[in-house]
């Protein structure tokens, strides 16, 4: 009873103001070190935010990309995540990138393979071990934390190995296996890849990749959750370490809101998440360090139906990832 009346009351303060500025100021401070505005390269929207808990120390190190259609979105508007992620024990760091209309395919990945760069450049300076970074990311963020974590190329052009760099992915109602296309914006975003395959994570599934955690909601209707299922079972047919959560009737934006702690006990994605972390960077030899590369293999296109895309839908009044 005390949880419905909770949530009645959140649901009318987030609808009077904007959530996010509600669940940022309602994320804890207190055992946060915060730093702001760090440079990972020159130009716009090339800086960091970093989370740490306070003396941390070889802590396990979170790189969190957050979504918006790779069109929007600002790292000052995911203090609740940072903060959230450094108070069970993860240096956190947060970076902008650049996105459309700005750049297009694949500038905004190859801005975060940079800063992921930088993270392990850098990160033990604020308290975190570089040998257990992990990539996380919400929605289209999802998208570019996956291309990085299984298409090579990207951490390689950076001087990183995916495999060896990387200590593991986790996945929050990520777009891994949308195509076709029905929205000329994301024409346009993607055209520069030529063959639209080269955007997909699916594409690049593999078994020798590092761990992987995958979560939807069956109520996201702006990222299917068919994208999450998708690529779990890929990943798990080339028989890679992937897990795999549906939360029922959650939606797209709730699964990552759920971190700030007024909504933690709708859905336990936080503890999910962070208990895949820990397991991993507990026991390294559950991460992808040191496994046998296999050569790429290219997936074939998914089949589609006709009509909105099964993987994604996306309409013109902006619901996109």
């Amino acid at each position: 009873m005390a949880h419905a009346w909770l949530g009645v009351a959140m649901l009318t303060l987030l609808s009077a103001c904007s959530p996010v500025t509600v669940l940022n100021a309602l994320a804890p401070r207190q055992g946060i070190s915060e730093t702001r505005d760090v440079p990972y390269a020159t130009g716009e929207r090339h800086e960091l935010d970093i989370y740490a808990p306070e003396g941390a120390a070889n802590a396990p190190v979170v790189v969190f990309i957050y979504g918006g259609g790779w069109k929007d979105g600002d790292k000052a508007q995911y203090r609740f995540t940072g903060a959230a992620l450094a108070a069970r024990g993860f240096v956190t760091v947060v970076p902008d990138y650049r996105v459309f209309p700005a750049v297009r395919f694949p500038v905004f990945i190859q801005d975060t393979a940079a800063a992921v760069a930088w993270t392990r450049a850098n990160i033990a300076r604020y308290g975190g071990d570089p040998r257990r970074v992990f990539l996380m990311g919400h929605s289209a963020g999802a998208q570019i934390a996956a291309m990085l974590t299984l298409d090579r190329q990207w951490l390689a052009a950076e001087g990183l190995d995916a495999d060896s760099d990387i200590a593991g992915f986790a996945g929050l109602a990520g777009p891994y296996d949308f195509l076709p296309l029905h929205d000329p914006e994301l024409d346009d975003i993607f055209a520069p890849a030529g063959d639209l395959r080269l955007t997909q994570p699916i594409t690049f599934a593999r078994g020798d990749a590092p761990p992987v955690f995958l979560a939807a909601g069956t109520a996201d209707t702006t990222v299917l959750p068919r994208n999450t299922i998708n690529l779990a079972a890929a990943i798990r047919r080339d028989g890679g370490r992937v897990e795999e959560k549906l939360y029922p009737e959650i939606g797209h934006k709730l699964i990552l809101g759920s971190f700030a702690g007024v909504l933690r006990w709708w859905v336990p994605v936080l503890d999910d998440v962070t208990g895949f972390l820990d397991r991993v960077a507990n026991h390294p030899v559950m991460a992808g360090a040191g496994r046998p590369s296999t050569p790429f293999r290219r997936r074939a296109p998914q089949s589609v139906d006709d009509g909105p895309s099964p993987a994604m839908r996306m309409s013109k009044e902006g619901r996109s990832p």
